[in-house]
């Protein structure tokens, strides 16, 4: 499987989350035994007035209702934009994930690699593989575009 891959279907639902005025970050989970995109979806807060829907949570949320179990299977890769924010790095270890790919790092708001780093907690039950910086340019322009452009 190649994380190139998936990353571009979540850069592609990220363009998506833009277009409608959203934060573009965008999400895909991926069954690596088979390279079946099981979920997907973009960033949707605003649109669907929920402060929870960010595109992890709602693609979390579309892989449990394919799989039928709030604890997906654990071949189950996570492809992110942007770094996961401390809520959906909780949901991502509440749903059992193997591993997260992420392209651009959130000094922020992110909640795996900054802030609450989420897997690192003794807290934390399970800690997926977390290979970080895949098209990391791409996603990082695509949000820097996105914030100039609402500023002027």
């Amino acid at each position: 499987m190649s994380d190139l891959l998936y990353m571009d279907m979540a850069l592609s639902l990220a363009r998506t989350a833009a277009e409608l005025g959203e934060t573009p970050v965008g999400c895909v989970i991926v069954d690596e035994a088979t390279g079946e995109v099981v979920a997907g979806a973009a960033n949707g807060p605003i649109g669907l007035t929920d402060p929870t829907a960010h595109a992890e949570i709602l693609a979390l949320r579309r892989a449990a209702e394919v799989v039928g179990n709030y604890r997906l299977r654990p071949n189950l890769t996570l492809y992110v934009t942007l770094e996961p924010c401390a809520m959906c790095a909780g949901a991502i270890s509440h749903a059992r994930i193997a591993r997260v790919v992420y392209g651009a790092s959130d000094p922020k708001s992110g909640g795996v690699a900054h802030g609450a780093k989420v897997f690192e907690h003794p807290q934390c039950h399970w800690k997926p593989a977390v290979t970080d910086g895949v098209q990391a340019d791409e996603a990082a322009k695509l949000l820097k575009d996105f914030f100039k452009a609402r500023r002027s």
